[in-house]
């Protein structure tokens, strides 16, 4: 068996001292293309043309430096030694919660300050949200990072995978599980149920797709993160995004039943301003 590493090369190129690393890359592709269907989908639903790309021009560089502060945050011991490492995102190291949390919080600023429905507007970027977490974790695969524990060549064969990836999936002479990619693989099927679903008439009120979306992603990443080998943890006893999703999971369930309970949406999703 050959043992030789065939890793992919990080640095997509570089000009003199400056380099570009395919992580940033790829990370960029999957935002622009979540900023471009967002920004499609919201003027379908009766927002200003404009409306999606100013908001995501504050919630996505405040989400980005969000995931970054969450991963230090819980990796704190490293970075109080090696300050200068907390800048180093090329080599990875941001977290999707982390993101996904201070992005929320620049969305709902924004939403306040132009008087915009909030339910509505994350009901517009939900599905994109996903797609993009989808594409950027092959950010990860090109890093040789989140995945899970040491298994066989045969055994990732027998996934049929790709030969790129079982490569990639060799680090220092030993093959791990693919987390990323069992990630992506939810992620992009989440995209497809969140996109029809809401797609269909009188079924989701607003804020229900986005909703949709928390109890999706929250209940693949529980499982998903389970079995990974870099997780944040708290102590030694809990993963931070076990944790995370479980909450998340529970209390997306509870925030669905007590708005059509006791608050019930007047709008469906696909009605959008138009009522």
């Amino acid at each position: 068996m050959n043992m030789m590493s065939t890793a992919i090369d990080p640095v997509a190129f570089s000009f003199g001292a400056f380099t570009v690393y395919w992580y940033g890359v790829i990370i960029a592709v999957a935002m622009s293309l979540a900023v471009t269907l967002g920004s499609r989908e919201g003027k379908k639903r009766g927002f200003k043309e404009d409306t999606v790309l100013d908001m995501l021009f504050w919630a996505i560089p405040i989400g980005f430096i969000g995931a970054r502060l969450y991963y230090v945050l819980f990796k704190w011991e490293y970075y109080i030694q090696n300050p200068l490492e907390i800048v180093a995102i090329w080599k990875g190291g941001i977290a999707i919660y982390g993101g996904l949390i201070a992005g929320s919080i620049a969305v709902y600023w924004y939403t306040k300050k132009k008087d915009i429905p909030l339910a509505l507007i994350l009901d517009v970027l939900a599905p994109y949200v996903l797609l993009a977490q989808s594409i950027g974790r092959w950010g990860n695969f090109m890093n040789q990072e989140a995945h899970g524990g040491a298994v066989t060549r045969a055994f990732l064969e027998n996934l049929h995978l790709p030969e790129f990836i079982i490569n990639q999936m060799q680090i220092n002479g030993v093959y791990y599980h693919p987390m990323f990619l069992y990630e992506s693989l939810w992620s992009l099927l989440g995209f497809i149920v969140l996109i029809i679903l809401r797609n269909q008439k009188d079924l989701l009120k607003q804020g229900e797709v986005v909703l949709s979306y928390i109890i999706w992603y929250s209940a693949g990443r529980f499982f998903i993160e389970g079995m990974r080998t870099d997780s944040l943890w708290i102590g030694d006893f809990l993963r931070v995004s076990q944790g995370l999703s479980l909450l998340l999971f529970v209390g997306a369930i509870g925030i669905w039943m007590y708005r059509r309970r006791n608050h019930p949406p007047k709008a469906y999703y696909l009605e959008g301003l138009r009522f």
